[in-house]
């Protein structure tokens, strides 16, 4: 008859004392990582990721590479914190020396600084050119951040 082996207490010790400084390094690096689940994805109209919009307002393109940030303030600033424009609470768009370029309006217009509507941003997070072509999807990403990212960013330099 065979007899089941247990493992000795001094091999679970030196296994432990082994194993431990890895599963804390492990642990330290996954509570570190900034997962990109976190933010909110930008889509084109084939449903093609072309970036992201984290909580914090810091935007990243496919890549996860930091290509801007949107402040609580309304300041749209690059990768280099420089101030490219401002999305005021009320809808306007400045650009970084305040001159008005454009307008969200609460009915989900862009319009640009002459008023005339250059695109739509829908409830559901669909965004579409002034002929309603859907160009981008921004499900659960704040429209005045949509707006920018969609309309606005390619006048930024972005």
């Amino acid at each position: 008859m065979k007899r089941n082996t247990l493992i000795s207490p001094g091999a679970i010790k030196s296994i432990l004392r082994r194993a431990l400084p890895a599963l804390g390094l492990c642990l330290i690096a996954f509570l570190a990582f900034d997962f990109p689940a976190a933010a909110q994805a930008i889509r084109n109209s084939s449903y093609q990721t072309v970036g992201y919009v984290k909580s914090d307002g810091t935007i990243q393109d496919s890549s996860y590479r930091t290509i801007g940030y949107f402040k609580d303030d309304g300041r749209v600033q690059d990768s280099s914190y420089r101030t490219v424009g401002y999305i005021k609470n009320d809808g306007t768009i400045q650009d970084s020396s305040y001159r008005t370029v454009g307008y969200i309006k609460d009915d989900g217009r862009v319009q640009d600084s002459s008023y005339r509507t250059i695109g739509y941003i829908k409830n559901d997070g669909t965004i579409q050119d002034s002929s309603y072509r859907t160009i981008g999807h921004a499900s659960g990403t704040p429209a005045r951040c949509a707006a920018a990212f969609f309309f606005f960013f390619e006048m930024w330099g972005k």
